[in-house]
């Protein structure tokens, strides 16, 4: 019988999931029968030290990797039995990420790195309408001046400003973040924040955030803990700090 309660808006649903790596002889257990519903529209920031096994949970809901045993169900799709084929077509429609180190192409402009995402989730590919598109999105983030600027020409806030437009191309349900304002000082890590926040509440977004930045957790609906490959404790923020608030 599950342990968890599914319900329209759910969005994310993991049941009893385990994921273990085997490192020569020895199995490690980097997410140990977890179980956790996320619904549409949340904002979740993910805390825990190394190795606690908040970045393994989001490689699985992400279809970055797959579970050892037990059932992930994402926006009503099982990907637990997924092979890797299957993972990229997952990803390519219902899952955006934003890394720490930006990952965008150098040689492309702000703009053509979000054409590129649009083009690769095949959207509006015949239709001519990548350039209003991602200029739209770009907008979003607050980058109108700096549609045809090129990565070097770009501040870090800004380049994670890019990946976030970038994440957004194909309209994803979930947007998952490694350490996005990891790499960033808490000006501009608190614009990528914001921009992360907007997108959730104007397009209804689920936002899950893995992070070691404990004030961030301020500006989350829920805060899960991670530890020893479980979640250790759950905390609802009722009023949720504006990021431009979070006291870095």
């Amino acid at each position: 019988m599950s342990k968890v309660t599914v319900t329209p808006k759910s969005l994310v649903v993991l049941e009893d999931v385990v994921k273990t790596y085997h490192m020569g002889e020895v199995d490690v257990t980097a997410l140990n029968h977890t179980d956790l519903v996320l619904d549409r529209g949340e904002f979740v920031v993910i805390l825990g030290p190394s190795g606690s096994g908040k970045t393994t949970l989001l490689n699985l809901i992400g279809g970055i990797d797959s579970p050892t045993a037990g059932r992930i169900v994402i926006d009503g799709e099982d990907i637990s039995h997924y092979r890797q084929r299957e993972l990229t077509m997952f990803r390519r429609r219902t899952v955006g990420f934003v890394f720490q180190f930006f990952n965008l192409i150098p040689t492309l402009t702000a703009r053509e790195n979000v054409d590129f995402a649009l083009q690769l989730s095949d959207r509006d590919r015949r239709s001519g309408k990548h350039r209003e598109t991602s200029a739209q999105l770009l907008a979003k983030v607050g980058l109108s001046e700096r549609l045809e600027h090129f990565p070097s020409q770009l501040s870090g806030g800004e380049q994670q400003r890019v990946a976030v437009a970038r994440a957004l191309a194909k309209k994803p349900a979930l947007v998952l973040g490694d350490e996005p304002t990891g790499n960033l000082d808490f000006r501009t890590g608190k614009l990528v924040l914001s921009a992360m926040r907007e997108v959730n509440r104007l397009l209804g977004t689920t936002v899950v955030i893995v992070t070691h930045n404990q004030p961030l957790a301020a500006a989350a609906d829920r805060v899960l803990h991670f530890r020893e490959g479980r979640i250790s404790r759950i905390e609802v923020n009722a009023h949720p700090v504006p990021p431009e608030d979070v006291e870095w």
